[in-house]
């Protein structure tokens, strides 16, 4: 069998170059001196050769055990740096959150977050990725992300829910060709004839709105990237509908924002996970912290 040497006898060896004499490294390491002196000779032995020089009241290290004090101390800094690290990943302090998230609710919320929970923890990471709600939610079940941050309609029966209460939508349009006779609201019927720009997962509900009212809505662009979206009202190429919230993504002075009235139309932001999915101790952290910013907060103010 060939020459071992194990993390205890590593440690008793260590001690004993550091406190200078066995006395001393037993008391620290709370063993006996005789137990101590055994467990050295024994290592010796075993790995063929003296680590220490005798008869000198402070020890001395042999050329080989210069070389194993080396080594040991970068092997033990290792263990305890890995058992320290894996600690604090149990605690949450450390580790990577990954978070699937749509444009306008990301935007809204994950900056604030990500900068309140990093002044808390700030080893741990993210990794975010982009895309519309049915993607985000495909993501979440291959287990590609933790945290998904959509406008869609989620299975409750699969996934754990944080719903954020009901915000308006509003037309956002360009000053040049302002629509509707209010300031600050518009109409559904006052959208007749108009080029409209509406992102996808609005679009059914939308249109049906629209028929109650007897016309149907001239849709020039379907588009789910809400700053694409005001990007193009600012070039007049038509009037978008957005979310309230979305309107701090491109402050400009050419655009105006109306509140849809008669009917109201409203969204809201759903956070989910999934209930089989074990969730790593930093993303449950990150979970509670959104719940105290957004979910408990709101629930004060309502």
């Amino acid at each position: 069998m060939g020459q071992t040497i194990g993390i205890k006898d590593m440690r008793a060896f260590f001690a004993i170059v550091e406190e200078g004499n066995i006395s001393h490294a037993a008391q620290r390491l709370g063993i006996a001196q005789p137990a101590l002196s055994r467990q050295m000779k024994h290592l010796e032995e075993n790995l063929h050769v003296k680590l220490f020089e005798r008869g000198s009241r402070r020890i001395r290290l042999t050329e080989a055990g210069q070389v194993l004090y080396n080594r040991v101390e970068s092997i033990l800094g290792m263990v305890d740096g890995t058992v320290r690290e894996i600690t604090e990943i149990g605690s949450g302090t450390k580790g990577s959150i990954r978070i699937g998230t749509i444009t306008t609710s990301g935007a809204m919320i994950l900056p604030e977050l990500i900068a309140k929970f990093r002044e808390k923890y700030p080893d741990v990471t993210f990794e975010i990725w982009e895309a519309e709600g049915a993607r985000i939610i495909e993501l979440l079940d291959s287990r590609m992300i933790e945290i998904a941050i959509t406008r869609t309609q989620v299975d409750n029966l699969a996934y754990e829910l944080l719903i954020l209460p009901n915000e308006p939508l509003v037309m956002v349009m360009n000053s040049q060709n302002p629509c509707g006779k209010s300031p600050d609201t518009i109409r559904l019927e006052e959208l007749k004839d108009q080029p409209l720009i509406i992102p996808l997962r609005w679009k059914s509900n939308f249109i049906a709105s629209c028929k109650k009212l007897d016309f149907n809505p001239k849709i020039i662009c379907v588009s789910d990237s809400i700053v694409q979206d005001l990007l193009m009202v600012k070039m007049n190429l038509g009037i978008a509908m957005i979310p309230v919230s979305s309107k701090k993504l491109l402050t400009d002075g050419d655009l105006i924002y109306k509140r849809v009235i008669k009917p109201e139309l409203t969204t809201h932001t759903v956070v989910s996970w999934r209930k089989n999915q074990t969730l790593s101790t930093a993303c449950r952290n990150f979970i509670e912290m959104f719940k105290e910013m957004f979910v408990d907060n709101q629930s004060k103010t309502v």
